[in-house]
């Protein structure tokens, strides 16, 4: 299986105020304003994902550093693997897309996500 970083989600009340913090703070370039009101940044190669919480979402959301979201070339592989070591998969889902995505938890709570990578 290969992996690559997707981004790191970022969580808030007020998406357009923290995505201001990134880039008047931090020298971060805002990428898309995305349908739900929320933005995708560059932080200096580090992709940001800022929103609020995602309605359509299941698992427990939260604000701050929500998860971060790896891509991987094998998703059923992957999940399987997670799920035969024990992992705790906190939902399996689609994004718009249509990209199959399981969040999970990590050590010490952790949210994980990996995304099925686009070609």
């Amino acid at each position: 299986m290969a992996f690559k970083l997707n981004h790191v989600h970022l969580k808030s009340p007020d998406p357009k105020e923290t995505a201001d913090f990134y880039v008047n703070s931090l020298g971060a370039t805002v990428v898309a304003e995305t349908a739900n009101g929320g933005f995708r940044l560059d932080l200096h190669g580090l992709p940001l994902n800022v929103t609020g919480k995602i309605d359509s979402q299941t698992h427990d959301q939260v604000y701050g550093i929500e998860h971060i979201a790896i891509d991987t070339d094998d998703i059923d592989g992957t999940v399987a693997a997670l799920k035969a070591s024990g992992a705790k998969i906190t939902e399996e889902t689609q994004v718009g897309s249509g990209r199959r995505v399981c969040f999970f938890e990590g050590p010490d709570g952790v949210c994980l996500e990996v995304l099925e990578m686009q070609g």
